[in-house]
């Protein structure tokens, strides 16, 4: 059974959130935007109603989730009332207690969002490393975890390049994973994930390590300005990877985007280097990749802002080649972040997409720095 200090605790929780997110303001806050949808010819500027819209929704859905979580705590006040004149268990109080702070956590976990690119869609591109068949199998199982996280939390996931590899596994993959907020929880997976297992490519029945590098960007719409200078841009064509026999490998469908970036800072020079396969239609492939030219850039411009800022700690783990950010050990059965600590024996969990505990390890460490 529950104690008087846990469901005090619960009531403080909910009301610090209600100034943390400042519920009252952003009520009146809804009503004027929406007033703004409203207005005659809105819909003649199709992306700036969009955008519009995009407003109200975030909005709202602040606010529903707060009336959620307030009134979960209302129902556990109450389910308390009724233990105590015999209406109701033991049991069903703590179901309530346990359904009451799962909520709130979330919620707080949420609030720790704030940055502007947090908001945004994400996008995560994967690259196998050191270890052959063994390792782009590995990059191949990495983003079917992704797909699978992106799936379980209701997030729209597109396959925008896939390289697959000769024998098994991938080369390399980029998706595109659309919901709110998506780029806020997925910033946490940048970097080298490591797996160790007894290969079924190795004849001897070996232990390997295979690595697998993660690179997670903000997926920016047309309301962030990014500056491409088009003199910059050069086209390639190339027929996509498939099946024999479909449209998609007759034709040059395929698009490779050449970008020769200098930093304004710096004055370095770098080839950035984007393809894109997502679909049959090769101007939509190529508004695809400047899509994805925009959010590099952004990303670009966001780290030099936030090095500025000294936003980059120090006491996080530089992402680079060998400096793995977590491990996965199948035969301990063990899967390990190691910038939080956090681990658990789950690995069949870990890999069919439940990574919301390492995420939420790193925002709880990280994410108000």
């Amino acid at each position: 059974m529950i104690t008087q200090e846990q469901q005090k605790e619960v009531r403080d929780r909910v009301e610090a959130l209600n100034r943390y997110l400042n519920i009252p303001e952003k009520r009146i806050q809804l009503e004027e935007e929406q007033l703004r949808t409203q207005a005659p010819g809105f819909w003649d500027d199709q992306k700036k109603a969009e955008a519009q819209m995009k407003l109200v929704k975030g909005i709202e859905k602040w606010i529903k989730d707060f009336e959620a979580v307030s009134a979960q705590a209302d129902e556990l006040e109450l389910a308390v009332d009724f233990f105590k004149e015999g209406l109701v268990t033991e049991a069903e109080v703590d179901e309530n207690y346990q359904k009451a702070i799962s909520s709130i956590e979330a919620l707080e976990l949420r609030n720790m969002l704030r940055r502007e690119e947090d908001q945004m869609d994400a996008v995560l591109k994967i690259n196998s490393g050191a270890g052959g068949t063994e390792a782009q199998d590995w990059a191949q199982q990495l983003m079917r975890m992704y797909m699978r996280w992106a799936e379980e939390n209701k997030y729209k996931c597109r396959v925008a390049n896939l390289l697959e590899a000769d024998d098994a596994g991938i080369k390399s993959c980029t998706l595109e994973i659309e919901g709110a907020q998506a780029y806020g929880f997925l910033k946490s997976e940048t970097g080298v994930h490591r797996l160790v297992r007894v290969s079924p490519y190795n004849a001897q029945g070996k232990r390997m390590t295979s690595f697998a590098s993660v690179f997670v960007t903000p997926l920016v719409d047309d309301s962030i300005e990014v500056n491409i200078e088009q003199a910059r841009i050069s086209w390639d064509t190339f027929r996509s990877s498939g099946a024999g026999g479909q449209n998609v490998n007759k034709v040059e469908s395929g698009v490779r985007l050449r970008y020769q970036y200098k930093d304004p800072y710096t004055g370095e020079e770098e080839e950035i280097l984007i393809e894109n396969t997502e679909t049959r239609d090769q101007p939509k492939n190529k508004e695809n990749a400047l899509r994805l030219l925009r959010s590099m850039l952004y990303d670009k411009e966001l780290k030099h802002r936030m090095a500025e800022q000294a936003k980059v700690e120090a006491g996080k783990m530089k992402i680079e080649w060998g400096s793995q950010i977590r491990s996965y050990v199948f035969d301990d059965r063990r899967v390990k972040d190691h910038r939080t600590g956090y681990q658990t024996s789950d690995v069949g969990g870990v890999m069919d997409g439940k990574i919301d505990a390492f995420i939420k390890a790193y925002l709880m460490q990280f994410g108000g720095e």
